[in-house]
């Protein structure tokens, strides 16, 4: 049957007001459009739901029928669409989110603390994690999403790229590197170097940079957390290379940060598993995480910290 909703909503508002031009004004239709409606149901039902004389409407045996139940299905109809709708707005209950070790130490807490402010019924529960993790994590349904180091190659998942940020020379103060006007990568050549290990996203990152640049390091250290390098590069262990993200350097130690050229960058990057629809509250956290992002972005712009 071919019915339309708008046939079966007419059809009610006439039953119910007994007059053509009544449920016309109670549904915006024109009295004729209204006519036009009950005459296709009628046809596409192949049964008179209406007598018609020129004082009155009257319902028909098989329109009494119908009325009698369609008006109740209607309303159940509306009740569930309401109660969708209602659903889309809402804005609580608990969104897992993982992120690799910079993101969560350098952007989750403010993306957290926006979030508390915004959607107070919303409990975001942040893990932790290495890179593969996060991205196992996401794969199994066990967070809602990840924050992860571009770029993905894998089919599993939806992305998007929130940041793109420079890698940047660690090096203490008194390192002929720390006085240089324009820090080379080709500059790298031959020094001894602490990085962290490849269950970083970023190693793998590092290592194609210096390969590109035909650079060849002495890797004497390969550390698991990034807060670690600083106190190796400061103990004069080797130099290092560092995510933008990982700055501010902790307060009071003879390192410093300079930015390298040419200029290469990561990208930190939202991902989903593929296909599938975040809750409306885990929606609100993910848009929630972008904005955070960009604004960092913006800062950088205004004041550039390296």
């Amino acid at each position: 049957m071919n019915y339309t909703l708008r046939q079966l909503r007419t059809f009610v508002a006439v039953a119910k007001h007994g007059s053509f031009s009544l449920a016309g004004q109670v549904i915006g239709l024109s009295q004729s459009a209204v006519s036009h409606s009950i005459k296709e149901l009628e046809a596409e039902m192949g049964v008179r739901l209406l007598d018609r004389t020129t004082r009155e409407v009257l319902l028909t045996g098989a329109g009494q029928q119908l009325a009698t139940r369609l008006e109740h299905l209607l309303e159940e109809l509306n009740t569930t669409v309401l109660d969708v709708r209602s659903y889309g707005e809402q804005r609580s209950g608990t969104v897992r989110v993982a992120a690799s070790q910079t993101p969560s130490a350098h952007l989750m807490p403010q993306c957290l603390a926006s979030s508390q402010q915004r959607y107070p019924d919303i409990r975001v529960i942040l893990h932790d994690r290495a890179q593969q993790w996060v991205l196992q994590s996401v794969r199994n349904a066990e967070v809602d999403f990840g924050i992860i180091i571009g770029p993905l190659r894998d089919s599993d998942f939806d992305y998007q790229t929130i940041m793109d940020e420079p890698f940047l020379l660690l090096c203490r103060e008194d390192d002929v590197l720390a006085q240089a006007l324009q820090p080379q990568w080709s500059m790298l050549d031959g020094r001894t170097m602490v990085l962290q290990d490849y269950a970083s996203g970023s190693r793998l990152l590092i290592d194609a940079a210096l390969h590109q640049q035909g650079i060849s390091v002495n890797v004497v250290q390969e550390i698991g957390h990034p807060a670690t390098l600083y106190p190796m590069v400061e103990a004069g262990i080797g130099i290092s290379i560092l995510p933008a993200l990982a700055l501010p350097l902790p307060s009071g130690r003879k390192l410093t940060v300079r930015r390298l050229y040419p200029e290469i960058n990561r990208s930190l990057m939202l991902i989903k598993r593929r296909n599938r629809s975040l809750t409306p509250a885990a929606e609100a956290i993910w848009q929630e995480v972008r904005q955070q992002a960009a604004l960092l972005t913006q800062q950088r712009s205004l004041k550039p910290a390296f």
